[in-house]
């Protein structure tokens, strides 16, 4: 058995969920379009693989959000709002935060903030809705995976899902697989 599905096994009997990191992204890395606007999802008819959405809402038990991300059209509905429990939302005001059913505003240091979420997620996984954060998180070591799918469309400009100029390269591994080994994508462009 793998070191990785060891941990995850532990994990589980630990009663935790993962920590995860999960986004749609345009092909050339970004999560959202200027000013944080989500509207190239709607446009496209983007759609993952069946059974993964439900996937997420029967086994997410905490998000962890960021305020531009919550402050967005779409930020207040997870899944379209078909799942339903607690949200943190991280913010440097969380004074001037319209109350909303579930959701804590908190100005806190990211990695306290994951705790509560695990403490409130009852054993379930916890979803990082921010690229801010997740990217503070896993600087800390405290992503268990990132979950992407990747859009067919160059957005060219907007909020990229990781990016620290002159930073250190962070490996990653797969869930399965050769660590070193690529991904293949291949597309044709549109008319």
């Amino acid at each position: 058995m793998s070191e990785r599905k060891l941990e995850d096994m532990e994990r589980l009997h630990q009663g935790r969920g993962l920590v995860l990191w999960s986004f749609m992204m345009s092909l050339d890395g970004f999560v959202a379009g200027p000013h944080h606007s989500m509207d190239w999802l709607g446009t496209g008819g983007y759609r993952v693989d069946p059974g993964v959405i439900e996937g997420y809402i029967e086994g997410t038990g905490a998000i962890i959000a960021g305020r531009d991300g919550w402050d967005s059209p779409v930020g207040h509905s997870p899944w379209g709002g078909a799942w339903q429990g607690p949200i943190f939302v991280l913010t440097h005001h969380p004074e001037d935060a319209e109350p909303a059913e579930n959701v804590t505003f908190l100005h806190r240091d990211p990695a306290d903030v994951v705790q509560l979420a695990l403490a409130a997620a009852g054993g379930k996984d916890i979803m990082v809705f921010s690229p801010n954060i997740g990217a503070q998180l896993l600087e800390r070591g405290l992503i268990d995976e990132i979950d992407l799918h990747i859009a067919p469309v160059l957005l060219g400009d907007g909020i990229r899902l990781y990016s620290k100029p002159g930073g250190a390269p962070i490996r990653l591994s797969p869930r399965a697989g050769d660590a070193a080994s690529t991904v293949r994508v291949r597309y044709r462009p549109m008319s």
